[in-house]
């Protein structure tokens, strides 16, 4: 019940101040494990794709924010895990892996942390592990604006458009034997180029909207 309050009241502050639009959270399978990758260039991101998405949603996030009274345990009772930033953190792989065991939906940001609006970084090994240890279907993400609606270092959020848009679930195959090292940073690479694929096809749909105006204009 709290989960699915906050959840409504995060949609419609976030149709409010930012004027979400969602585009094919259908794409998330309704139950069973589900690992959600997403680009990440704000703190609204986690909130934006959470309200965005009809499941609910596990995540990570960091270790600090569960340090602030109340706060930290609000975080938990909505299904947070905390993740320390500095080096590995094998305490929150394994509670993040459990939750793709019990069944439920987990959503991991791949760069770890946040980065410019637009533009995609490197993927840390991590998110690989989850795929190619739980086996669950993987959910490309892209979340267009917020790193213009709330960037990286600015005091409070901006005026802003910001989109949300889910991909077409994969799966990673998982070898046996080999480098395990290596099949998990091959899996982290895969979830990247699945949310440049979301991001290409937004900017494509986007382009296509503007000379569809500017040719109606014209005629």
């Amino acid at each position: 019940m709290l989960y699915a309050l906050v959840r409504l009241v995060a949609f419609a502050l976030m149709r409010l101040l930012f004027r979400l639009e969602t585009r094919d959270p259908g794409r998330v399978p309704a139950a069973g494990p589900a690992l959600l990758v997403s680009n990440h260039s704000s703190v609204l991101d986690p909130p934006l794709i959470g309200s965005a998405s009809r499941r609910r949603l596990a995540f990570l996030a960091k270790a600090e924010l569960f340090r602030i009274p109340l706060f930290g345990a609000l975080l938990r009772r909505l299904g947070a895990r905390p993740l320390r930033r500095a080096g590995s953190d094998p305490a929150a792989m394994r509670a993040a892996l459990r939750v793709l065991e019990e069944g439920g939906a987990l959503l991991v940001f791949p760069e770890g942390t946040r980065g410019p609006e637009g533009v995609l970084r490197p993927a840390r090994a991590g998110a690989g592990m989850l795929a190619v240890a739980s086996g669950a279907p993987v959910v490309p993400v892209y979340v267009s604006g917020s790193g213009r609606a709330w960037p990286k270092g600015a005091r409070f959020p901006r005026p802003a458009r910001v989109t949300v848009v889910f991909g077409e679930p994969f799966r990673v195959d998982a070898k046996r034997g080999g480098d395990r090292r290596e099949q998990y940073e091959a899996a982290s690479r895969a979830m990247m180029a699945a949310i440049a694929r979301v991001k290409e096809g937004l900017e494509a749909r986007g382009a296509a909207r503007s000379g569809q105006q500017l040719h109606a204009q014209i005629q």
